[in-house]
This record gives structure tokens, sequence and C-alpha cells, in this order.
């Protein structure tokens, strides 16, 4: 719709001159200025005419810019580090950035950096020797047989447990080795195939290999078949049924998971285990097969694990199988892409930090904090004098604000950076000894009062969040650069674009997913009845104003809403700290929002994002949110009627 949309209005400007002539001849009022026509498209001309999709599939957009920005910033910084760093962790990236890039010495390494795991697997001569060998490879960022991982207590979300989930699969469904359909055999035999190769690289002699590889997929559909389907996993409380760890050992006697969590460094007292089904019997198939079916297992999995960071060989089957038939890519990344996709991948956290120092300037985070809090106290302002609110809403919506932490740049608790050297003479051992650090510090997440160590997204990836489990605000810091937040230009557009995105999170506090958590953590359901009766009624001309632009307006309704949210609120924030602002100042706000969202995209992708995104194209998030701002149509003297203001009786009003 969005590309229909512009070639029409494209087509209006391209109108031969005698067509322009016989409208004018018949035309009785002025016609419309662009500016109250398209803003979207006046706004932002020159970067639409420059980012034509010629040929293809693709999309292109301005936070797509700011990501690839972020990119070439951690490039330069991992380049610096490389060639100057002399201590701490700045030589550790360097370190590991060069041995990286080094293709000749990944070549010459080979498989060595996994020698030492398959040595470790290769001594499993009895059952009991596998629950040690299973906790040794979590350790090191490989977990195999099930996952393990730090994730909210859904009974106390300030507190982080261990959750022993269903995994150990190298195919992402539990189907995949069950369905008998044409086209799931095929690819199981693609899988089959992947995994005799991998198992040869990894020593496998030729005859032991047909048998190995059975041995692997035998093993895998096992626990495929005791796995619940993927269908179900979408919903966190069907993953979380808190058990004591004491006794774990007694009641799974061969997997040991009591003396697993040991290995991990975990010592809290309970741990979430929802299917208990599947780890009896894992525990049996510990006991029950043979230690060779389990040796060709476990050395599958670490090849796997391993090949993308290995020699080429390893690399191009790992993309044959898991890059073309699994993701659909056309090509392997380039070298600099797969290395700092790794680094990311083991050691973000690290980089995050040296990141922010770098390219986080205090007068961005100063001026970010600054907006941030008149926004919070804009929405304060609005749920007080908000008419469609019950009391004991509002109630509960000013102290859950009065509780919220806004975090910008990088967490606000820091890690523990003590790390094993690394060197340039290894990436494939580099990259173990990160993944290993990164475990153990999310296993450290693990425990009262624990919950808020970490982001789920790293502070070197733009991203501008609310984090309903911890009720705060997250703005990292790849994000305060153009086009949110740019120091060379009227503030006011700051407020237009970082402080519209900061409400437009804010909200979320209160919308229909954060009503669900209340002010003191608890998960229940804080609206009466009426509140949610409300809330609907004032949303729900929205569904029809978008959908008379093409848009599926019920999918998209909760965050279109949040987009005219966020911009009333930043609105009444900036009016709040300048109160002499003049309607230059109001233009450069609306400008600041609109410069967030140009994009372009090729048909293909386009139908694509209008059946799934819950987000209205770019356009509409400019022009439909806007053309219900009385104060758009009094900055740029657009009467009421034309596209970009709509007639006072019907604007949509949330906040104001």
């Amino acid at each position: 719709m969005h590309a229909l949309a512009l070639s029409l209005a494209l087509a209006v400007c391209l109108a031969p001159p005698a067509a322009q002539a016989q409208r004018k001849a018949k035309a009785k009022t002025p016609e419309v200025p662009a500016v109250c026509t398209d803003f979207h498209t006046f706004t932002n001309q020159s970067w639409l005419d420059a980012h034509l999709i010629v040929a293809g599939e693709g999309m292109e957009s301005a936070f797509g810019e700011l990501a690839e920005r972020a990119r070439q910033q951690q490039v330069d910084l991992l380049n610096d580090y490389m060639q100057s760093a002399q201590a701490g962790v700045p030589k550790l990236l360097g370190d590991f950035w060069a041995s990286g890039l080094a293709e000749a010495a990944v070549e010459r390494d080979g498989a060595q950096p996994i020698a030492p795991l398959l040595a470790r697997i290769d001594a499993i001569r009895r059952g009991r020797d596998v629950p040690a060998a299973i906790a040794a490879l979590h350790q090191v960022g490989l977990p195999v047989l099930f996952d393990f991982g730090a994730d909210i207590d859904l009974s106390d979300l300030d507190r982080h447990v261990g959750y022993f989930t269903q995994g150990g699969l190298g195919l992402p469904d539990p189907a995949f080795y069950t369905r008998n359909d044409t086209e799931t055999r095929a690819l199981l035999d693609r899988y089959r195939d992947y995994v005799s190769k991998l198992l040869a690289l990894a020593g496998t002699p030729a005859a032991r290999l047909q048998a190995d590889t059975q041995a692997v997929i035998d093993l895998e559909t096992r626990i495929a078949t005791a796995s619940r389907p993927a269908s179900l996993l979408g919903d966190p409380r069907a993953s979380y049924a808190l058990v004591p760890v004491a006794g774990l050992d007694q009641q799974y006697r061969n997997l040991k998971l009591q003396s697993f969590l040991q290995a991990q460094g975990v010592t809290d007292d309970s741990v979430s285990l929802a299917n208990p089904q599947l780890f009896s019997q894992l525990d049996a198939m510990v006991a029950g097969l043979k230690p060779a079916q389990w040796q060709a297992y476990l050395r599958f999995h670490v090849a796997s694990a391993a090949a993308p960071y290995l020699s080429k060989a390893w690399r191009d089957v790992d993309f044959a199988f898991r890059g073309q038939v699994l993701r659909g890519e056309l090509a392997p990344p380039s070298r600099q892409d797969l290395v700092l996709a790794a680094i990311n991948r083991a050691a973000g956290p690290m980089l995050g930090r040296e990141y922010a120092a770098l390219y986080l300037p205090e007068a961005n985070r100063a001026m970010a904090v600054g907006i941030a809090a008149q926004v919070r106290d804009a929405f304060g302002r609005a749920i007080d004098r908000n008419s469609w609110m019950s009391d004991t809403a509002r109630a509960e919506a000013k102290a859950k604000l009065a509780l919220l932490r806004v975090e910008i740049g990088t967490p606000a608790r820091d890690l523990d950076y003590t790390v094993q050297p690394m060197g340039r003479g290894s990436f494939g051992s580099n990259m173990l000894i990160a993944s290993t650090w990164r475990h153990r510090e999310e296993m450290r997440r693990i425990g009262r009062g624990n919950a808020d160590r970490r982001w789920n997204v790293l502070p070197q990836q733009p991203a501008l969040g609310y984090d309903v489990a911890q009720n705060r605000l997250i703005i990292t810091a790849a994000t305060l650069q153009p086009p949110v937040l740019d120091m060379a230009r009227d503030q006011a557009a700051n407020y237009g674009a970082l402080g519209a995105l900061v409400a437009h999170e804010l909200t979320h506090a209160i919308d229909g997913e954060g009503r669900m958590v209340a002010a003191n953590g608890q998960l229940r359901d804080w609206w009466t009845a009426a509140d949610a009766s409300a809330w609907d009624m004032q949303l729900a001309p929205l569904v029809v104003q978008y959908g008379g632009l093409g848009v599926d307006g019920q999918r998209t309704l909760e965050e279109n809403a949040a987009d005219l949210s966020g911009v009333e609120l930043a609105l009444d924030a900036l009016a709040t700290a300048q109160p002499a602002l003049d309607d230059a100042g109001r233009q450069w706000f609306f400008q600041g929002w609109a410069k967030l969202w140009p994009q372009q995209m090729s048909p293909d992708v386009a139908a694509r994002m209008a059946a799934s995104d819950v987000h209205a194209p770019g356009k509409w998030r400019t022009n439909a949110v806007l053309a219900n701002q009385a104060a758009f149509g009094s900055a740029f003297k657009c009467k009421p009627g034309t596209p970009m203001q709509r007639e006072p009786a019907l604007q949509v009003k949330i906040w104001d």
C-alpha cells in the first residue's frame, strides 16, 4: 500500500502540463499545499529519491541506516583496538578481532580449537560419564540434550531463576523428526547429509560414519518425540514451574541435574522445570543408550556449534545447510561480518561497554536523560487529567510511573570482565574463551535481586523499549544519534523524535500488556472492566482511520495508539519545557517525528510486511498520526478537511 500510495503521489506530480492546466481551469479553490497533503513525502523527499529500490527485493529505512552506522562504528572501534590497545578489555577485543580476520591462521588451525572438547567426549566410557560431559559443554556455552538459561521468575519479577527447557536438537522444530510429508522427509535427508559431513570433519572414521550419523538422528528423534510441539511454547507460562533444587539428583539419578547446577555455578534453591516427563525420558536415555551413541551425538553438536568459526571446509558445510536450507541465505557473510557477529554473540557486553564509552558523548546522554524525564512528567499530567480512566486504575498507573526507571547507554549494573587471556593465535579458541565468560555471567543472573543484571539487547544495537518485567525504559547507546537524537538541529526536533519514541514506549506501561503487571511487580490485571471498555472506545476510531489508508487497523492498533500517544505526550513535554514555543518550533518538532520513518520497499517486501507487521508503514506512522494533531494544522496552516488535518470532530485523542 505504501508503494502504491507513493506511486499515485508521483503520478500527480508528474502529470503533463496540459492536464495541470485543465485542472487549474476547473478549480474553484486554491490547491492544497504539499505540506498539508503528504507531510511524510514533503519532509523526506530527498531521502526517498536517494533510496529507490531499483531491482530485486529489499528494504531501506532511516532506522536501517542507523543500524548500519552502528555496525560500522563497531568495526572502526575494533580496528583501532587491534592496532593500539595494550591492556584490559580493549586488548581482549582487539586480539579477538585480529584472530578472526587472520584467515590464513584460521585455515591452519583447522579443528584444533575444539580438540580438547572432542577429547573430553572420547573419554566417555560408561553412562555415568555422560552427565559430567553434558555439564562441561554447557559451561563453554554449548547447550546439549536440553537448554538451561536465566530468565524472570514469573512469581517474583525481581528475581531470575534457572529454566530447564527442551532443546538438544539440530533442527528447529521437533516435528521435523516425525512428520512424513515429502517436504519434511527431504529436509531430514539434507540434515542427515549435514550430520555426516560434520562428523567426518570431526574425525569420525569412514567405517563408522554411517552408523554414527544414524546414532545422532536416532538420539535426536528420541528427544523430539518426548518434546512438546513448538506451537505450545509461545506462552512463557508454559515453561514455568518452580521445583526445589534439593533432591534433583535423586529424582533424575542418571542426569544428575543438581550436580549440573553446581557445575554452572548456580546456588539458588529452586529452578523452573515445566516438563518433567521430558527430563524423565532424558534420564532414562542416559542409562539406556550405549556410550558410543552419546559420543556421536555430543561430537556432532560440538562440531555444529563451532563450524562457523573454524576453517573454510567447516564453514562451507555449515552454510550449505544452516545458511541456505534453514535460513534461505543466498551467500555467506563477509569475513568481517562473520567475525563481528561472533564477537557480539560471545563478548557482546564487553564490546557494548567500550562502544558506549566511545560513541555516546556525555552531552547526548544528558539531553536524553532530560527529555525522558520531561516526557515522563508529561505522562503523569496526562494520567491525572484524562477522563476515561477510573480512579483505581489512575492511582495504579501513577504508582507504576513513579517506580519506573530509565536506563540510558548501558545497563546500570556492570559485569565482571575477568576473562582468560585470548591472544591472536586462534579465533576458534578465543570464541570458546569468550563464550565461557558469557555463560558464566548469564549464570550469575540467577538468584534474588539479580533480574536487572543485563538488558535483552546490547548497547551497540539501536533499540529503545519498555521492559515490562522490570518496569524500566531502556535506551541503548547506539540509539542516541540521528535520526533519533541530533545535537546539531533545533532541540524541538529531538523532542519530536527521541521524545515521542520515549513516550510511545512509556505508554506500554499501562496498555494491553502493561496493565497485566502492577506497580509492585505482581502479575495481575489492574484495570477495571470499565477501564478496558473506555480504552477500547478511545482506540476504536483508529481502526477505521488506518483501514481507510489500506492498513490492517486491528492488527496494528496497539502500535498506532502508542505512536499517537507518543506525539501527544512529547509535544506536551516540549511546550512545558519551552513556554514561548512558536509555530517554527512546532514545525521542527513534527519534522523530527517524520524523519524517523522514511522507508523504501520492493513490492514483495511491502506485501509481506502488510500481511504481518504490527506497525503501519512509515508513511502512515507520519501522516496518520499528525493528521490527528490540531497543533500540526496550526503550525503549518493546514485547513481542516485537508489530508494532513482531519476535521476536529474526527481527530482521535488519547491523552490530550
